[in-house]
């Protein structure tokens, strides 16, 4: 059986493309809420429900400025997902040159 879809880890939590928008931002540093809502375009209960999954999967990591609170990136709860996806791209880089023989065979056969 498939297991249910869940924001409970990273990985899914980040499957939503509001949620990889919001980590774009943040790769340029910290932000207030007002602030990803103006760049993103987005209501603030928006914003901030995304925000609360990122932060509750530790994606982002939040401190208070006076009445402001500031969200910045944290770089160790993304790794999973860098070290995911460099595995795979080598793999599909690997399958793409396997890929070019074959077809480099094809044309020599043709000709």
């Amino acid at each position: 059986m498939a297991r249910a879809a869940t924001t409970a880890d990273t990985f899914n939590a980040v499957a939503e493309p509001r949620r990889r928008q919001i980590l774009d931002v943040l790769r340029d540093g910290e932000r207030s809420v007002g602030d990803l809502v103006d760049r993103l375009g987005l209501a603030q209960p928006q914003v901030s429900k995304h925000l609360r999954v990122l932060r509750e999967v530790g994606a982002v990591d939040v401190r208070g400025d006076g009445r402001q609170r500031l969200y910045r990136l944290n770089g160790a709860a993304l790794k999973p997902i860098h070290d995911w996806v460099k595995r795979y791209e080598r793999t599909w880089a690997e399958r793409f040159d396997l890929m070019d023989d074959v077809l480099e065979e094809l044309k020599e056969q043709e000709q």
